[in-house]
């Protein structure tokens, strides 16, 4: 199984079209939005292309396909918008062997975990920052973090990124396709 995820689209039309069109080349069955679909927040400056009515559109189009986590920045007023659910507070995936907790990041993050056991993958978004690999944590053994960065408003000088998800590994990719950051999932990483 092939999965694209992504966070923090912020309403840029220009950054949702190019996922959109990652996604269908990719060939995943699936994509993750972790939050942050339409609205740029009030410590964002706008992004490039800020039109939410044209992302709401170009994300609706792919309904059945999407499975999305409610962001900080997402609401009711966006559900009533987008014909597909986007306000659960997280997500539980089982995927090659890992379980992976997936959510947007300002409530579950490295610094506050989730109930994780080794082995398992916290994913998010939300700081706007990739991040691919396993850390040791006490008590709990080794935990992967996992974050695809910002669609649409990277931070400390990184580039537009999206993840691809496969039961092998979680890459961080540029939307000019190179890999940016990778882990392998194949690691026997339980305690």
């Amino acid at each position: 199984m092939k999965i694209i995820v992504a966070s923090d689209i912020h309403g840029s039309a220009y950054y949702c079209k190019q996922l959109m069109e990652v996604f269908e080349a990719s060939g995943a069955e699936r994509m993750l939005l972790l939050g942050d679909l339409l609205y740029h927040g009030p410590r964002n400056d706008l992004p490039r292309d800020y039109a939410p009515k044209e992302v709401i559109a170009m994300l609706n189009h792919y309904q059945d396909r999407l499975y999305a986590i409610q962001g900080n920045c997402d609401t009711q007023v966006d559900q009533m918008v987008l014909e597909f659910p986007i306000l659960a507070e997280y997500a539980l995936i089982s995927l090659g062997g890992h379980t992976f907790y997936a959510t947007h990041g300002h409530v579950y993050h490295q610094d506050h975990l989730p109930p994780l056991q080794a082995g398992d993958i916290l994913l998010h978004g939300h700081t706007h920052l990739y991040k691919a690999e396993w850390v040791e944590i006490e008590e709990k053994g080794r935990i992967g973090i996992a974050n695809p960065g910002s669609v649409s408003i990277p931070k400390g000088g990184n580039p537009p990124t999206y993840g691809l998800l496969t039961e092998e590994k979680f890459m961080v990719l540029t939307f000019g396709q190179d890999v940016v950051k990778e882990m392998d999932l194949r690691e026997n990483n339980k305690k």
